[in-house]
């Protein structure tokens, strides 16, 4: 019995042992199943980074290629360019002598035609401002004169009066009204103001035909008005003769429609135009045309 106690016993601690030794190496293996489980883990991780990295470096490449293509593109044009600018140093290292002398005489004639140009254009400023200056000084002495009567204006480059012919004569009549020489007046003490002008006065008439003893037809009618506010503006007012020009346009140069009845009044007018003296002007395109020549 005592045997068969200590043989019970033996293989008690001998199972007891065994199991010892299973639950060991079972821990053992998932220890190690753990391990392969997180190292997995790891490489997927590094898998997906390496993935990402490929990709950025991808695209990074792509525009590295395009950066090349553009690089090589402006490459070929400026080889292109310097090719076109050898040409032409090749062609004006053939230039004579006497083509580089012509080139530099052009070039010296167009800076004279340019200075030329420049002072025109000065002129011309100076002009505008002279006309704005007669506009606005024969506007202030006209103030009291109705409007229908008096137009005052710039065309063409010149100041133009226009007088209407009930303000200046009587119907038919060359004879100049007593009321309207204090708008004549007025025109001429401007006028004499600016002594460097010269002074154009139109005599315009209407489609109306006339004839009397004295005036044969419109022609006659529109120059005698002419030549009768040049007299008075001379004798009345003392402006200079010499810078005075009388001349009839008959009804040849209409402002307004003939077959109206406010047409044909807008029609019969006298106007005193205002313009630079043509001798000085004249002058001035010498001296440029001189200049530009030398």
């Amino acid at each position: 019995m005592k045997r068969i106690l200590i043989l019970f016993s033996a293989v008690v601690m001998l199972a007891s042992c065994n199991s010892k030794k299973r639950l060991a190496e079972m821990k053992a293996l998932q220890d190690a199943r753990d391990k392969a489980v997180s190292s997995l883990a790891d490489c997927d991780k590094l898998t997906a980074d390496l993935r990402t990295q490929l990709s950025a470096k991808d695209t990074d490449l792509q525009g590295k290629d395009k950066q090349v293509s553009d690089l090589q593109a402006q490459i070929d044009y400026l080889k292109k360019t310097n090719t076109n600018l050898l040409d032409r140093m090749s062609d004006l290292s053939i230039v004579s002598k006497s083509g580089a002398e012509s080139i530099k005489k052009s070039l010296e004639t167009l800076n004279e035609q340019t200075k030329y140009v420049n002072n025109l254009n000065s002129s011309i400023q100076r002009k505008d401002s002279l006309n704005l200056a007669l506009v606005m000084s024969l506007k202030r002495s006209l103030d009291d004169i109705n409007d229908q009567d008096v137009q005052v204006e710039v065309k063409k480059g010149v100041v133009y009066v226009s007088l209407s012919d009930k303000l200046l004569f009587k119907s038919g009549s060359y004879e100049v009204l007593p009321a309207a020489e204090t708008v004549l007046g007025k025109v001429a003490k401007v006028v004499n103001d600016h002594k460097e002008l010269d002074i154009l006065v139109e005599g315009h008439t209407d489609i109306v035909p006339i004839s009397t003893a004295s005036i044969k037809d419109n022609w006659d009618l529109s120059a005698l008005r002419a030549t009768s506010v040049v007299r008075t503006l001379q004798k009345k007012f003392a402006v200079a003769p010499e810078r005075m020009t009388a001349g009839g346009r008959s009804e040849f140069a209409p402002k307004d429609d003939n077959t109206t009845d406010a047409g044909r009044q807008q029609n019969r007018r006298t106007e005193i135009i205002i313009t630079p003296k043509l001798d000085q002007f004249f002058n001035l395109l010498s001296s440029g045309q001189a200049g530009g020549s030398k």
